[in-house]
């Protein structure tokens, strides 16, 4: 494992394909996993979290990138929390 891949909660590994991953690319793949892992679709997300579906979209497309605060929204919202770490 290197230290750019991305180690999700079930223990499940994604490895970084290049040196250029990135912590925008960690957390669109971790709000996707996240989201699917509950069974919600983008709407259901956004009628739980009070964000529009159309930020979740671009949040998960990469074209933007969502602050801290929108971040604990969409985990409270997927009855998760948010955990960061300096390594």
């Amino acid at each position: 494992m290197q230290k750019s891949d991305l180690l999700l909660s079930n223990g499940e590994l994604i490895e970084n394909q290049d040196n250029n991953f990135e912590l925008e690319e960690q957390i669109k793949k971790l709000l996707i996993y996240s989201r699917l892992e509950c069974n919600l679709t983008q709407k259901q997300l956004s009628e739980k979290s009070g964000i529009r579906q159309s930020n979740i979209s671009r949040i998960e497309n990469g074209s933007c990138v969502p602050t801290i605060e929108t971040i604990k929204q969409l985990a409270h919202a997927m009855g998760k929390k948010v955990k960061i770490e300096f390594i």
